[in-house]
């Protein structure tokens, strides 16, 4: 398989070619540079599956940056403080520098489920349901540069897994591990696509998205609508 540094490569050209079109498209220099650079970096994501390594500690690293800075505008959206929002993003630091990072350790293996197809579109979501924009385009302008960056690695391996050897082409043992739908473990396909529909849900009825096509826009369901409502009853139970 290829190793960091050319996925590196390959995901930032993709990065620098993405932004450029963006550019062309009449996006703002500074949301082209933006999505470059998400593009780029997320070339790095599928192997937060690997053991230990730079790709797991920059990813790991990079996603504890700079999530919690994409949260600060839907922070700010739903009503909390100052103080009250930086201790949130603390709180994100610290639960995506150790938590998050310690499950992948333990409950993945390399080349699986996050390793695939699924994988890709729920990196893209999550991205999607992280970020808050009042320009919808912009918001997709994102999460597409995730969703390509992520898909240049795993394409990257697929492609390594071929040799051309004697005048033919031979196909390694990893052929067919990363560019998947499923793989081997029936209950990791099953978590995979659980959290992609949860994602998925979650994404339809993401306030930006209803008001943006119109559906059902008094909707109670909203992502916004569950945290009111979920903090609302956090709060009568503290009271009594």
């Amino acid at each position: 398989m290829a190793d960091f540094r050319t996925h590196m490569t390959v995901s930032t050209v993709a990065g620098v070619l993405y932004g450029l079109g963006g550019y062309q498209s009449g996006l703002s220099i500074e949301s082209c540079v933006i999505g470059g650079a998400l593009c780029s970096v997320s070339g790095m994501l599928p192997d937060l599956d690997s053991d230990s390594g730079i790709p797991l500690r920059e990813a790991i690293g990079f996603a504890s940056a700079v999530i919690p800075m994409l949260l600060v505008e839907r922070l700010r959206r739903i009503g909390m403080s100052h103080e009250m929002m930086l201790v949130t993003t603390i709180g994100v630091y610290f639960f995506l520098r150790f938590g998050i990072a310690e499950l992948f350790r333990r409950y993945t293996v390399h080349r699986g489920m996050w390793h695939s197809m699924p994988a890709a579109l729920s990196a893209a979501l999550f991205a999607f349901l992280v970020s808050s924009c009042d320009n919808m385009s912009l918001r997709l302008f994102k999460t597409l540069a995730i969703f390509i960056g992520f898909m240049s690695h795993i394409l990257l391996d697929e492609i390594w897994s071929v040799e051309f050897r004697r005048g033919r082409y031979t196909f390694k043992h990893s052929f067919g591990t990363a560019l998947k739908f499923w793989g081997q473990s029936r209950i990791a396909n099953l978590f995979s696509y659980a959290f992609l529909m949860i994602l998925c849900i979650l994404a339809y009825y993401d306030e930006g998205l209803m008001s943006r096509f119109g559906y059902i826009p008094h909707t109670p369901q909203t992502a916004l609508d569950w945290f009111h409502h979920f903090r609302t009853h956090a709060q009568n139970l503290l009271t009594r």
